[in-house]
């Protein structure tokens, strides 16, 4: 699609999407059925600049998404108009998948109207996640730049982060009148982050703090190289860079600095680290968001069990490997074996981080090979593996996903976070790049994307439960095939499956039984072979993100059980490659859905 074009292709939609006599004889109710999912999903993605970037559109390219209070009151009123144009349709004139779409489609905006209650809950800024961060990660990996229009655009989105940013203190302070305050922990990392956003900006003071590092601004390092791989008259660029330089000096830094100062004032005020059983009607928004994330009606208890009995399967699967290897000891001194030995951990230097990333691309490649094995359909975008970049190292997680654009101008991309090779075993080496790339999250959102059949909102949307259950799932599927290179990798596999389950158990702990955040810590250090720095800061991302290290093994429980019931309701007539291109070509679904759709084809295989 041209993207310059994009907004036109809009207007036409919502023209064709409304319900009129006009409408042409040849059209379907179907086909005006998803014409008007498309018209609502494009007005919704004009609203923000942001999500057209990172599906590759260039309208709005100097602009930011709106973050004021008023801009979600406006939200909610076009969510409230678009249900009322849902209602008009007619869904038993539908085929099946445009039934379906409009089933979603309604439940999602029912849920989201739903879950205004819980507008103030959560923790905008925080060590996982937020505004300050994802400003110069946006810019960084979402911006490209292939002129010097594009350039200026950069400059203008720099130039608009006050506004940005004094919404989000708006914001924070708001919650923090309602007894929403993040806590105690997520400051440090939350301002450290911030002032390494800001250092090296050429102001004394506002690097103060920040880590030491790179001599270079990193918004500064990535605009000229951007530029340098532009043909660009030398004054033209240096022109641009001296605007840069001037918006970061004069606008970036001092937004920054006025951030700083009320997590600072916000630090203060934090009552301690907790759950958020501590919130205003706590319980009742944990359970919300676990109904949400897990998209079952398992209860706290019942998730929280569940990892228990997860935790002790795979410890015994573990003990086995123990016995394979010819370990002497129990599965503690095995797990203290694992944490310390030399021969599972590159060195902490620029050629171990390569090495890392090197071995993750050839398991990636490798399992490229043998992707006709397991599926009719595979993924036309590319995917590239790269570091987490050094301004958010420390507080970002081990390993994550960004999906590429739909035009393909910019791939997919699995980070790995390599700021302490201690936490980046080899073991798992394997196991984390099957989950985060190929047969992965890579895979997954690539070809949910590019199933043009289904309308754009279904194509781009996500369930966590189902995601991340299809990702943990896709580190189980290689060892099926056989590709787990020796004992220690398979080791590797069970340590990342037992971390998934343990999360069941810590973050229930944590959001409804009220557990500290050090008991969970040693929890985890108990039950699993990580070390207590990395254990501590997944704790911490799960208190900041209540229910959602819940979806993962929820989510892979259910396609493993889902195949196997399959398998035996078809005998001969189960192929492998059929079941998943009914999880994959449907694109997210909750998994109530997923079983409905696995059943009906259970039916028309049978015949």
């Amino acid at each position: 699609m041209n993207n310059n074009s994009i907004f036109s292709m809009a207007v036409s939609l919502l023209a064709a999407a409304v319900f009129l006599s006009g409408c042409a004889p040849s059209e379907t109710e179907s086909q005006r059925a998803n014409a008007t999912y498309d018209a609502l999903f494009m007005e919704r993605l004009k609203d923000s600049p942001e999500y057209m970037a990172y599906l590759g559109m260039r309208e709005r390219y100097d602009e930011w998404d709106d973050y004021s209070q008023a801009s979600f009151d406006d939200s909610v009123a076009m969510t409230e108009k678009h249900l009322a144009t849902l209602s008009e349709i007619d869904a038993e004139s539908l085929d099946k998948s445009a039934a379906l779409s409009l089933t979603l489609y309604i439940q999602r905006l029912e849920t989201g109207l739903a879950d205004t209650k819980w507008r103030y809950h959560g923790y905008p800024v925080n060590q996982m996640f937020g505004v300050h961060s994802s400003i110069p990660s946006f810019l960084i990996n979402q911006h490209l730049i292939a002129n010097v229009q594009e350039a200026e655009a950069y400059i203008a989105r720099v130039n608009g982060v006050p506004e940005v940013l004094g919404h989000v203190v708006e914001d924070l302070n708001i919650r923090a009148d309602k007894g929403i305050i993040a806590p105690k922990f997520v400051f440090p990392h939350s301002i450290r982050d911030s002032q390494n956003i800001i250092a090296h900006i050429g102001v004394n003071a506002v690097g103060a703090g920040a880590d030491e590092g790179a001599e270079e601004n990193p918004l500064l390092a990535d605009f000229k190289t951007k530029l340098n791989k532009l043909e660009l008259d030398e004054g033209v660029k240096a022109e641009l860079i001296g605007q840069l330089n001037s918006a970061l000096a004069e606008r970036f830094a001092p937004a920054y600095i006025s951030l700083i100062a009320t997590l600072e004032e916000l630090k203060e005020r934090s009552e301690g680290n907790f759950g958020v059983w501590k919130l205003p009607d706590g319980a009742a928004y944990y359970a919300n968001s676990l109904k949400r994330i897990t998209t079952t009606d398992m209860t706290p208890d019942e998730i929280h069990q569940l990892g228990l009995d997860e935790v002790a399967r795979i410890h015994a699967e573990m003990r086995s490997i123990m016995q394979r290897v010819n370990f002497e000891g129990d599965l503690r001194d095995f797990f203290g074996f694992m944490r310390t030995d030399p021969q599972f951990y590159l060195g902490d230097t620029d050629e171990g981080r390569a090495a890392y990333l090197a071995k993750s691309v050839r398991v990636i490649e490798d399992m490229e090979g043998r992707l006709d094995e397991l599926f009719y359909t595979k993924p036309e975008a590319d995917l590239i593996v790269k570091a987490v970049e050094p301004f958010r190292e420390k507080s970002a997680g081990r390993a994550f996903y960004q999906r590429g654009a739909e035009d393909g101008s910019r791939p997919g991309t699995y980070y790995a976070n390599l700021y302490r090779m201690q936490d980046m075993p080899t073991y798992d080496l394997e196991a984390l790049a099957y989950h985060e790339g190929i047969p992965g999250h890579h895979m997954q959102g690539s070809i949910s994307q590019e199933q043009q059949s289904l309308p754009m909102f279904r194509r781009h949307g996500g369930y966590t439960a189902y995601s991340e259950g299809w990702g943990l799932y896709s580190e189980f599927i290689p060892k099926e095939m056989g590709l787990y290179s020796n004992p220690y990798s398979d080791f590797g596999r069970l340590s990342m499956e037992i971390w998934r389950a343990c999360r069941l158990v810590v973050d229930t702990g944590l959001h409804h039984k009220r557990w500290t955040r050090e008991e969970a810590i040693d929890y985890l250090t108990y039950n699993t072979s990580s070390s207590v720095e990395a254990n501590t800061k997944a704790i911490e991302r799960y208190m900041v993100m209540p229910g959602q290290a819940t979806a993962y093994k929820v989510g892979m429980l259910k396609i493993l059980e889902l195949r196997e019931q399959a398998r035996a309701d078809l005998g001969d007539k189960f192929d492998i490659r059929g079941y998943h291109e009914v999880v994959l070509s449907n694109g997210a679904v909750p998994l109530n859905v997923l079983e409905t759709l696995v059943d009906q084809w259970v039916a028309e295989t049978k015949g």
